[in-house]
């Protein structure tokens, strides 16, 4: 007990996610497969995002060039 008094926020949260997959082991799996077919934000790092970011910035304003007729093809 004393022991986790000590520890940090972040091995707390380690120790409590393996408590759950030790308790629950189909959870896990599941929580896997829907992991590989919808990923997350979290997923891609900080550069990930960015990039996401500048494209989608970069794709909205060549929309509304393209509407505003600079782009005449």
């Amino acid at each position: 007990m004393a022991y986790q008094e000590k520890e940090t926020p972040e091995e707390k949260r380690e120790r409590l996610r393996f408590e759950e997959q030790k308790r629950n082991p189909g959870g896990n799996f599941s929580d896997g497969v829907n992991r590989k077919y919808g990923g997350g934000l979290a997923d891609l790092g900080w550069k990930g995002v960015l990039g996401l970011l500048i494209l989608l910035i970069g794709g909205y304003i060549g929309y509304r060039l393209y509407v505003l007729g600079y782009f005449p093809w």
